[in-house]
């Protein structure tokens, strides 16, 4: 009759047996065809069939009995029970992660390998705030840095990969202006200034960049103003500021009369004189200038980072010295100006010093003296006033600033981070800490 499907020769399959003969010592045998699973043969040892993987196991062409079978010719056959005889590949795309053996791929599988690819790989990604736990062997790329990272155990942190490697930054070191005097007092001198961005005060050139080490922290410290002076208690000189190697020094007091006079002091820039009393504060080369002299009525204005403070004269307080502008920021911003000097409108003056540009408080006329501005370094205002102890207070200093700069993208943390011209700023308005 008819059929239905493929020829009986395509449709039938006629096992095929393999007869080896045992010799008491050999457990391994070459079979004609290879096999995928030992559920595709079945052997026999002296006519006693032989439990799969128990008695045997096989791979690809070989077929291993636990035990050496004993000797006799053709005692062992293998019979095929299965027309598929070799491993099928599954289509691409077709097998996931359900269709694994558990542990197939771990990390001794793929670790310790040759890899020729010329791609890449995707590190886990993050900023500083995210980094997980860290532990031994850890990786990561750290967004805030733009760098790659290691956790090392030896000191429990991150490392950046790059770390130990020098680089140079330019940096700007305003100290905290001194505060100005009472009782036709002198205004306060504005705090050092040094730069590798521009002219440095005091006449000054630009200092040399300076080199930092990645993965090393550098203390940066912002030098607070100096008080005025209140009441018969003297004003105070300003506080230094520093990042690294480099120290700027504060601005100096201005002088006042408690009872008896006291001289302005020496600073960045110096501190100018009060009335009736010559002597003026000096400056720091290479930071600023010295304050003025007084009059013997009105008071002198304190030295800024770009000028000599001026002298009082009959008719007025003496202007503060001017300071000295930096674009470092990305922006021209004038720092450390001497305050301006006290002024007696009852000995014929018309006016009170002015603070000079860079932060400088105005001197007062009959009145307090002004504060210098805060993260400008300028000297405070020196205040007028015929009562002793002075009820008018002298105006207190601005406090300092830093700024560190370097070309290109972001490569240490610290401060308030800006960009500007192809420059990546770090900007510290109080102490902290700046990690390369």
């Amino acid at each position: 009759m008819a059929f239905i499907g493929n020829t009986p020769t395509t449709q039938s399959f006629a096992p095929t047996t393999d007869y080896f003969s045992g010799n008491g010592s050999t457990t391994a045998f070459t079979l004609s065809r290879p096999v995928a699973s030992v559920n595709q043969v079945e052997a026999v040892i002296e006519n006693v069939v032989q439990n799969p993987s128990d008695a045997y196991t096989v791979s690809g062409n070989t077929i291993t009995f636990t035990s050496a079978p004993p000797s006799g010719t053709n005692n062992i056959y293998v019979r095929y029970t299965s027309p598929i005889t070799q491993v099928i590949k599954p289509g691409q795309g077709t097998v996931g992660t359900q269709e694994l053996v558990a542990g197939a791929v771990s990390p001794a599988a793929v670790s310790d390998q040759s890899n020729t690819s010329t791609g890449s790989f995707s590190l886990p990604v993050g900023t500083t705030a995210q980094r997980p736990t860290g532990t031994a062997g850890m990786i990561r790329m750290n967004t805030t840095t733009g760098y790659p990272e290691w956790y090392d155990t030896t000191s429990s942190s991150w490392v950046q990969f790059n770390s130990g490697i020098p680089y140079s930054v330019d940096f700007l070191v305003v100290a905290g202006g001194g505060g100005g005097g009472a009782y036709n007092g002198g205004g306060g001198g504005g705090g050092g200034f040094r730069t590798s961005a521009g002219t440095s005060g005091g006449g000054g050139s630009a200092e040399s960049q300076i080199s930092v080490t990645s993965g090393t922290s550098y203390t940066v410290t912002i030098g607070a103003g100096g008080a005025g002076q209140v009441s018969s208690t003297q004003s105070a000189a300003g506080s230094n500021s520093s990042f690294s190697s480099i120290t700027s020094i504060g601005g100096g007091k201005g002088g006042g009369y408690t009872g008896s006079f006291y001289s302005a002091s020496s600073g960045g820039s110096g501190g100018g004189a009060a009335y009736a009393a010559s002597s003026a504060g000096s400056g720091t080369t290479g930071q600023g200038y010295a304050g003025g002299n007084g009059d013997g009525n009105n008071a002198a204005g304190g030295g800024g980072a770009g000028a000599v403070g001026s002298n009082a004269t009959a008719s007025s307080g003496g202007n503060g010295g001017n300071g000295v502008a930096s674009s470092i920021s990305g922006s021209s911003v004038t720092y450390a100006g001497g305050g301006g000097g006290g002024a007696y409108p009852a000995g014929g003056a018309s006016s009170a010093g002015t603070g000079g540009s860079g932060g400088g408080g105005n001197g007062g006329y009959s009145a307090a003296g002004s504060a210098g501005t805060a993260n400008r370094g300028g000297g405070g205002g020196g205040a007028q006033d015929t009562a002793n102890p002075p009820n008018n207070p002298g105006g207190s200093g601005g406090s300092g600033i830093v700024i560190i700069r370097y070309l290109g993208a972001q490569r240490g943390t610290g401060g308030t981070v800006t960009s500007s011209g192809g420059y990546t700023i770090h900007t510290f308005t109080s102490s902290g800490t700046y990690t390369a």
